[in-house]
């Protein structure tokens, strides 16, 4: 797991830059709204990121299959894309 300097992030936690950017944002937004933000959701937020709850074998093998799926269509797209720029240059000449 990708972690930063624990010192470097929300109360010197060992939390992953993603982590770190959900917990501030989640600050930031509750105090432009003018409401607490040392709540109970912010800690079950943090409970989850430091001690993840365990995926049962079917969600575990849900979650790779779903992000299989995602990965397969990013790169059709990202093929598909590459196949568009190739064709304007083509086009170009």
């Amino acid at each position: 797991m990708n972690r930063t300097d624990p010192g470097a992030t929300f109360r010197g936690l060992p939390l992953t830059p993603e982590q770190d950017s959900e917990i501030k944002h989640y600050i930031h937004d509750r105090t432009r709204h003018g409401v607490p933000w040392d709540t109970p959701e912010l800690q079950a937020m943090l409970h989850d990121m430091l001690d993840p709850p365990e995926l049962a074998d079917e969600d575990s093998q849900a979650l790779h299959d779903c992000m299989g799926a995602e990965h397969a269509t990013a790169m059709d797209e990202a093929g598909l894309d590459d196949a568009a720029q190739s064709g304007e240059e083509h086009q170009g000449r």
